[in-house]
């Protein structure tokens, strides 16, 4: 056990150090673009950092060693999971971060168009892929079209992120790099070439990180004998959010709420779409209390979060309630019979 302890904090300490790596770089590849904020944390972070998170299904489901059933329970269990870690457990962490500097009554102020649009979509992607756990299996057809509905609400959710670029910009919400470049401080070139290099090598440091904080995690749920679909919900998800947590821990501590934000809900987006897609076609994809639960409390969080975003910005003690909101689901969980 202790040994797989210190695997844990050793998978954290290169989580850390590539998540630093790794916003470094996307600030000054958003510079460099001229692209927006929101550009920059909702498609091109929250896309960079789910690579952990994202494999876990897709290799539960292609090739994992276990029995078929199992892989489906690890599988729909991360799929799922995600996202209800990012829309409670990762806006309160983001808020915790800066609650002593701001104080309860501060506000993260977020790009407001861009984070309703995050949670709009998102609440509508999330719609679908319960509405396909409500079909019985026969009707593949109907299955088959949420799932393609699915994919194309990312891609027109891409595209309204991409539009609204230029004006966010021009109303001064462009990205700016804050810090050097960590590679430039070696005597390179900033260029289009070596922000590339250095976003390559944190990436590959982020899901190196996480696949070890994974294996470590697995070790010691097996030790406590903790049931699979379990595992995939709660354990998996911490392990695998690690990235989109700290790296909007570090952007909102600097200020940068629209990107610490983006950096959250742009992940939702993207894992309540594609991710759900594959567990459709993939997975029997059914509706069992626990993943309900799961659903409704993910609903819940981010509903709350779509209410709460006013135009001064969102108040620091509401994600708070979203953190309660995962709180409570961990203690239903518990209480279902294994």
């Amino acid at each position: 056990m202790s040994a797989l302890v210190l695997q844990l904090l050793l998978m954290l300490l290169v989580i850390l150090a590539a998540a630093e790596i790794f916003t470094n770089a996307l600030e000054h590849l958003g510079a460099r673009l001229g692209i927006s904020e929101g550009v920059t944390g909702s498609l091109f972070a929250a896309v960079g950092t789910a690579l952990p998170e994202t494999m876990v299904p897709l290799l539960a489901l292609a090739a994992g060693s276990g029995s078929v059933q199992v892989n489906a329970e690890i599988g729909t269990g991360a799929i799922l999971g995600a996202p209800l870690m990012l829309s409670t457990l990762s806006t309160c962490l983001m808020a915790l971060a800066v609650l002593v500097r701001r104080g309860l009554g501060g506000r993260l102020h977020p790009e407001r168009s861009g984070l309703l649009r995050d949670l709009n979509c998102f609440i509508a992607a999330f719609v679908l892929a319960c509405a396909a756990m409500l079909l019985p299996q026969e009707a593949r057809a109907a299955r088959k079209a949420l799932a393609l509905a699915l994919v194309l609400l990312y891609l027109f959710y891409m595209t309204l992120t991409l539009r609204a670029s230029r004006a966010l910009v021009d109303g001064g919400h462009a990205t700016q790099a804050g810090e050097k470049m960590l590679l430039a401080r070696t005597g390179l070139p900033v260029n289009l070439l070596t922000i590339v290099v250095q976003l390559a090598g944190a990436t590959a440091l982020l899901v190196a990180g996480a696949k070890g904080f994974i294996g470590g995690v697995e070790g010691v749920s097996e030790a406590l004998r903790v049931s699979p679909l379990l595992i995939s919900l709660l354990v998996i998800p911490i392990a695998t959010e690690l990235p989109e947590k700290i790296n909007s821990i570090l952007w909102v501590r600097r200020g940068k709420d629209t990107l610490a934000m983006g950096n959250i809900t742009g992940a939702m987006v993207f894992q309540g779409t594609l991710l759900p897609a594959i567990g459709i076609l993939g997975t029997p994809w059914t509706a069992r209390p626990d993943v309900l639960g799961g659903i409704a409390i993910t609903l819940l969080a981010a509903v709350w979060l779509r209410i709460m975003a006013r135009p001064g910005g969102i108040a620091l003690w509401v994600p708070l309630v979203n953190g309660a909101l995962y709180v409570i689901y961990i203690a239903i969980a518990l209480l279902q019979p294994a």
